[in-house]
Formats: C-alpha cells, structure tokens, sequence
C-alpha cells in the first residue's frame, strides 16, 4: 500500500520501495554531444545528450563550445553549464547504454 507524504504541501504516494538515487562522478565529452558517465555505484556507460537539448535553457548548448563547458558538480552529483542547466543524475543514469 502506497504512503502519502507532504512535500512542500504537495501530496504524492510514495511506494514502499527503496529508491536509491545515483550521482555522477565523472563524465567526459566523447564527441559532439555523446557523453561517457561513471556513476557512484561504478555503473559505466555512454548517452546522447541531443534530446535534452533545444529547448529552454538547453537551447543555446546546442553551441558545441557551450556544451563542451560542461562540468560535474559534486555537490550537486550531476554534470551542469555555466548557464545554470543540468540534467538530474537518475535522468542521466536511465540513458546510458
């Protein structure tokens, strides 16, 4: 049976299942927009970061010298841009092959 939490006033059902949520610890720009995670649980692998793009404050990464200026925060465990974008890690975590 789903537990109902308050969030910031918003209620959601939450399933008793453990999430555990993922952080990147490394990522490099392989080429264009394809780039090489290591998560925290060791977890390796490559995703296209085309689709995220184009949009919103994703628009002008499609810049590749923008987008080469990405970087990973670890207080955050994501990659970001100078220009305030990133994408969540469980996001990221989802896409790798």
């Amino acid at each position: 049976m789903p537990v109902i939490s308050r969030f910031y006033g918003i209620a959601r059902a939450v399933s008793m299942k453990t999430i555990v949520a993922r952080e990147i610890i490394e990522a490099r720009i392989i080429k264009d927009y394809v780039v090489e995670f290591v998560f925290d649980d060791l977890k390796k692998g490559v995703a296209d970061l085309r689709k995220f793009l184009g949009k919103g404050i994703f628009k002008e990464l499609l810049d590749k010298k923008k987008f080469r200026q990405m970087k990973v925060d670890a207080e955050l465990g994501t990659i970001c841009w100078p220009n305030g974008a990133d994408i969540a890690p469980d996001r990221l975590y989802g896409e790798i092959v």
